[in-house]
């Protein structure tokens, strides 16, 4: 009878304790469903509208290489040019922008001495200049860009300023030794700044590197009074 008891017992603990285990584990599953169901629920969203490419305020440093045409073009080689530029995009669309900007720009130049330019009759022309030669631009100009690719951008560029190419000699040897050479006639590019007009074209390329791109500049440049100017340069660009 005790053995039988004793049996029984067992037998009753046994079934309690797998019906716990049975229990515990179907809490644990839910407890981890549950877990998983929470981690979800916190995921950071995916913005898959994400732009290749930053417009809006910028600044550029500039360097490349002016030659002029027509006028001085015999006594003037030449020379390079350095630039910085500020402007912004004003209108910004995927596939074109529109953008006003400032440029201040220094060309350095070296020129024919004055003694041969006197030699070629330079004042018959009108074409006396004195020799090597700094020109100093600032130019306002408004472009319009448009976006065949996701980083690669045309523009085209049209705008106006003033240009001033300053006498770098002493001006009592100038006019004691230099314009006596010259019949008499004195430079007019030296007297005052020049109205300027001129355009161009841009080509611009955004890099993986945030806010930075990388373009080249070709402009052609009119100085009323002065000659006519064609450049390209190569720029760096950050927009902010």
């Amino acid at each position: 009878m005790k053995n039988m008891l004793l049996g029984l017992g067992l037998l009753s603990f046994t079934a309690s304790y797998s019906t716990q285990a049975v229990a515990q584990d179907i809490d644990l599953d839910n407890d981890e469903k549950k877990k998983k169901k929470k981690k979800k629920k916190f995921e950071a969203p995916i913005d898959k509208d994400v732009r290749e490419i930053e417009r809006g305020f910028y600044a550029k440093s500039s360097i490349g290489a002016m030659i002029y045409v027509t006028s001085y073009s015999s006594f003037i080689q030449p020379g390079t040019s350095l630039g910085l530029t500020f402007g912004q995009d004003y209108v910004d669309r995927e596939k074109h922008s529109l953008a006003w900007e400032v440029t201040f720009a220094q060309g350095v130049h070296n020129g024919t001495y004055y003694e041969i330019q006197a030699d070629l009759q330079c004042y018959n022309t009108g074409s006396c200049i004195q020799g090597d030669t700094r020109t100093f631009t600032l130019l306002a100009a408004n472009e319009f860009s448009f976006y065949p690719g996701r980083r690669v951008g045309l523009g085209l560029r049209l705008g106006g300023g003033i240009m001033f190419a300053p006498l770098l000699m002493n001006q009592t040897y100038y006019d004691s030794e230099v314009v006596p050479k010259w019949g008499n006639v004195a430079s007019t590019v030296h007297t005052s700044p020049k109205p300027l007009a001129g355009g161009g074209f841009t080509f611009e390329y955004y890099t993986k590197l945030s806010h930075f791109s990388i373009g080249i500049d070709a402009d052609a440049l009119y100085a009323i009074g002065f000659d006519l100017g064609v450049g390209a340069s190569g720029y760096l660009k950050y927009t902010f």
